[in-house]
């Protein structure tokens, strides 16, 4: 074979932080290490996808007053969203409901509801304005953890080119839906799949959240667009026979059968848009090893009741970028799984609890009726839970 004929050696490339994955956790610990003080060239964050596709995703997420904190610390807010100033959480055929307010919590509002690609949108701005390194559409093919550092393999998707990134650290940002995901430490099937759409109805309640337990799955509500037009990003979550029937149905047969499991608090349904239904399942694992760790839906793939999933990753974001901005060594990872054990296992545990123990029809739903009900009686308990709900476990 001739020089000529020999392929060029890769490029390598290092970094004190590797990011894989750039949807809204990773773009988001990218941005604030750069704001604590590493160079933006020793930061590499690293997707398949391009911003614009990214961008482009219509999902909603539900953002809580806290995580709203911190995009504000990053310089990523606003985001174009609905403020959540009530949250209503009931039992279908139970009595017994409780309603959080923002009111009552001291605060602006409780959360948002707003659109993944938006939050992308704004998370890119400020990363490219920092200047940090993005390598899209990119894949990282292997990754060989060394005693003193991670030496990546990354494929350019559009070129084919293979290029070598060292790292200090790297940090698994890429969660994916469960059915797709490797098993991880803790891992359950809820058995029930999420049907997500936008709906309308004609006798709104502006700015005030639903969550509303079924026999097979909670029903949430969340306001979302134009109050007027009583619009709606609804997450149905029922049994996988159940979510094929549903998805089948018309638009008119499957807003009744909507009326039917919610109820009339909203009025009629008027409209839904094209449906989707995804499985849902706990993919859990706290692990890391010595220089890579994960954080966000990488670590801990939830059930979507109490909206918590995202929340959950701008939280591990925060302590992390904390800690990274000291050292990108080992012990900082050690010291970040230590110090989010705690939030991360009572989140873990109460969507968990919610998603199996609410999702049937025994006698002891009743339970759940007088819990709400007593709930709502007592201010110090509804705050307890405010706070779970906007900051974790702290």
């Amino acid at each position: 074979m001739t020089d000529q004929d020999t392929p060029p050696p890769p490029v390598t490339l290092s970094c004190d932080v590797a990011i894989c994955g750039a949807g809204p956790a990773g773009m988001a610990l990218a941005a604030l290490l750069a704001k604590r003080g590493i160079p933006a060239h020793r930061i590499a964050l690293i997707d398949a996808k391009t911003l614009a596709q990214s961008s482009a995703d219509p999902r909603s997420l539900a953002l809580s007053w806290g995580s709203r904190q911190i995009l504000e610390d990053i310089g990523a807010w606003p985001v174009a969203g609905t403020a959540i100033n009530e949250i209503h959480v009931s039992r279908r055929g139970q009595f017994g409901r409780s309603m959080i307010t923002s009111a009552e919590q001291g605060v602006p509002a409780l959360g948002y509801v707003t659109r993944y690609g938006d939050i992308v949108k704004a998370l890119g701005s400020v990363v490219n304005a920092a200047g940090i390194a993005t390598q899209r559409p990119a894949r990282v093919a292997a990754l060989d953890e060394l005693d003193n550092q991670v030496v990546l393999t990354i494929t350019d998707l559009a070129t084919g080119a293979a290029r070598a990134l060292h790292a200090g650290v790297v940090v698994q940002a890429e969660g994916g839906l469960f059915n797709e995901q490797q098993d991880r430490a803790r891992r359950r099937d809820y058995g029930q799949t999420a049907i997500i759409a936008q709906v309308r109805s004609n006798r709104p309640q502006p700015q005030r959240a639903y969550e509303r337990f079924t026999d097979e799955g909670p029903l949430a509500l969340l306001p979302q667009g134009e109050a007027q037009l009583g619009e709606y990003s609804m997450v149905w979550c029922v049994r996988p026979a159940r979510a094929e029937q549903l998805l089948a149905l018309d638009d008119q047969a499957f807003l009744a059968q909507l009326g039917e499991a919610f109820g009339d608090r909203v009025g009629r349904f008027t409209y839904a848009s094209p449906r989707l239904g995804f499985p849902l399942g706990l993919n859990a694992d706290a692990r890391a090893t010595a220089r890579t760790v994960a954080i966000g839906n990488a670590a801990q793939t939830l059930h979507p009741v109490a909206g918590q999933g995202l929340n959950l990753g701008l939280r591990d974001v925060t302590v992390l970028a904390r800690l990274l901005a000291q050292g990108a060594t080992p012990q900082m990872l050690a010291q970040f799984t230590a110090a989010r054990q705690q939030d991360r296992s009572t989140t873990v545990r109460l969507t968990d609890t919610m998603a199996r123990v609410f999702a049937n029809n025994s006698p002891a739903q009743a339970l759940l009726g007088l819990s709400l009900a007593a709930i709502d009686v007592v201010g110090p308990a509804r705050s307890v839970l405010a706070e779970l709900m906007m900051y974790g476990r702290r």
